[in-house]
């Protein structure tokens, strides 16, 4: 079997600047820190936060008056900024700048007397951080022949929303690619991924299962006809069964460190080499 790597893949400039941002702030400070929310979706990351003081909470109600707070990689409300000075926090914004913009868009769509629909998952930090501004709704509550914006969720899958950040987008494509290139006579195939030549093709998405981008990767490798597998680390390697396939492409997800991913590939090349020895 070929093992290839599929780029662009992990961090995200967002999802980087996020992670920098808390380390220094742990650095800096010598003491706790909050987190609202966890800072990206993937454990290692939080883990290892969590190690150097970091104490992730779910509402600033949680801080203590005074305390320093994190805002995680997906932002949050308005209002919750402002709880969080009402409470004399120290607030260190790390959201994503894409985000940000989508925010600024809401905000400037109420100026212009437009609401603005949200796409995305209702219980996403994200999106409710979006459905914190005024004239922010979800597309059900959208009334006919209103005139309305749109702000997509940053980690939906790009080939079916538009609007989705430029670094989601760029990994997705990375996967489409990567999956057509290997039988392109067949990357327009209806057939089912049992019945498909390209069942020979598989993709490995390394990534925490609670992580939006990483599932989205995985989804577009399966509908393009790829066998798929999805991991959160290297201890999940040994339990993989690539027996058919020809060519596997890893990936990982904007919020999957680098270091987790290099792992995983070390070990992949490990047990290819295992296994031309054995025969």
């Amino acid at each position: 079997m070929r093992i290839e790597v599929i780029s662009p893949h992990g961090f995200c400039g967002g999802v980087e600047r996020a992670i920098k941002m808390a380390h220094e702030l742990l650095d800096r400070t010598g003491g706790t820190v909050y987190g609202l929310h966890e800072i990206v979706h993937n454990e290692t990351v939080v883990n290892g936060l969590t190690s150097k003081g970091m104490v992730f909470v779910e509402s600033v109600s949680d801080v203590p008056e005074g305390a320093t707070v994190l805002v995680s990689a997906h932002g949050t409300s308005p209002a919750t900024f402002v709880q969080a000075l009402e409470r004399g926090l120290n607030v260190v914004d790390a959201t994503c700048p894409f985000v940000s913009a989508g925010h600024a868009r809401i905000r400037d769509n109420f100026k212009k007397g437009m609401r603005t629909v949200v796409v995305g998952n209702p219980a996403h930090a994200e999106v409710l951080g979006y459905l914190g501004e005024e004239g922010a709704c979800l597309p059900e509550e959208v009334r006919p022949g209103e005139r309305t914006g749109t702000v997509v969720q940053t980690t939906l899958d790009a080939g079916e929303h538009e609007g989705v950040c430029t670094a989601t987008r760029d990994r997705q494509q990375a996967v489409r690619e990567f999956v057509n290139s290997q039988l392109p006579a067949a990357s327009n195939s209806r057939l089912s991924t049992l019945n498909s030549p390209l069942s020979k093709v598989g993709v490995l998405v390394v990534g925490s299962v609670r992580s939006s981008n990483t599932g989205k990767l995985a989804d577009i490798a399966e509908r393009a006809g790829a066998k798929v597998w999805r991991i959160a680390g290297v201890e999940d390697v040994a339990g993989l069964d690539f027996e058919g396939v020809d060519v596997l492409g890893v990936t990982s997800g904007a919020s999957t460190p680098e270091d987790v991913y290099e792992a995983v590939l070390g070990a992949l090349r490990n047990m290819c080499d295992r296994d031309m020895e054995g025969e």
